[in-house]
């Protein structure tokens, strides 16, 4: 098992609650907020649960939300195979062993192309479909390069040897400018993810599929969330996206970057929260 990350000492006074549920022979690791019916949020690379801390507090009014860690992140457990239809997997036997028969799934980054997974192998429990800053194309040749030099650098030296370009990538100028302090706890996040998980992520990434195949047979609302700083995917990703998506919104969050629900929580918790609002019935 991995060592457990820092956790924000003020969640449980806002009634945020942490489990652990056995998948298969894993210990999967979750937090938890609120009541009724489900939101799903799946963290991206090589983050853990706590980057969805600020949804957790501010979501959790109106659904029942659920944040685990992925297999070999964060608390959980890891072992092969990593790839995005394993990850799929783990969440709906996690949501399974919750009791929970559908939940609208929301994911950022890494955490998109697994939401999109689910939808591929577990249409059943999708409600609805929040994804922010991703897109649905596999990396090309250049990308699939840089992952393998990030393995051996991550082999080579450790994980936080990653963090000064993962940050620089992931997040905004303008975020660092005005809030060191979320900085810091990104920057904690990324140099605490175990190194088995953080490779195995990475090979995940280089493996995944083209998504966009998948977009047209979406049929359950979807909102689609970019930054206007995003380094990363490109926000004409997201407009791709958007027009394979029959009836989905697209909504740009000025100034966020790549981690959009870290850099501006306010503004990514009012546009999931009126998606919520306008979908009470999934």
């Amino acid at each position: 098992m991995s060592s457990h990350p820092r956790i924000d000492p003020e969640r449980r006074r806002t009634g945020v609650r942490d489990g652990r549920i056995r998948v298969g022979a894993l210990e999967m690791a979750y937090d938890s907020g609120g009541d009724g019916s489900a939101l799903l949020l799946i963290h991206g690379f090589p983050h853990d649960r706590t980057l969805w801390i600020p949804q957790l507090r501010g979501l959790s009014r109106q659904r029942r939300v659920i944040a685990p860690d992925l297999r070999g992140l964060g608390h959980s457990e890891g072992a092969p195979p990593y790839t995005m239809d394993r990850y799929a997997d783990d969440l709906a036997a996690i949501l399974d062993a919750l009791g929970v028969k559908r939940a609208i799934v929301g994911g950022v980054s890494m955490g998109g192309y697994i939401a999109l997974a689910l939808w591929r192998r577990h249409r059943a429990l999708v409600a609805g479909l929040v994804l922010a800053n991703t897109r649905a194309t596999a990396d090309d040749d250049a990308v699939r390069e840089r992952r393998r030099e990030m393995i051996a650098l991550a082999r080579s030296r450790g994980v936080a040897a990653l963090a000064d370009a993962l940050l620089s990538t992931q997040l905004a100028p303008a975020t660092g400018e005005r809030y060191p302090e979320r900085v810091a706890g990104i920057r904690a996040m990324f140099e605490r993810a175990p190194l088995a998980g953080v490779v195995g992520a990475l090979e995940a990434l280089m493996a995944r599929p083209d998504s966009t195949p998948t977009l047209p047979t979406i049929e359950v609302p979807t909102l689609i969330i970019h930054g206007s700083a995003d380094a990363i995917a490109p926000l004409d990703a997201a407009r791709e996206m958007h027009s394979r998506i029959a009836g989905s919104r697209l909504e740009v969050i000025d100034g966020a970057g790549h981690l959009a629900n870290a850099e501006r929580p306010a503004a990514f918790n009012h546009l999931v929260g009126e998606f919520l609002a306008a979908h009470r019935e999934v």
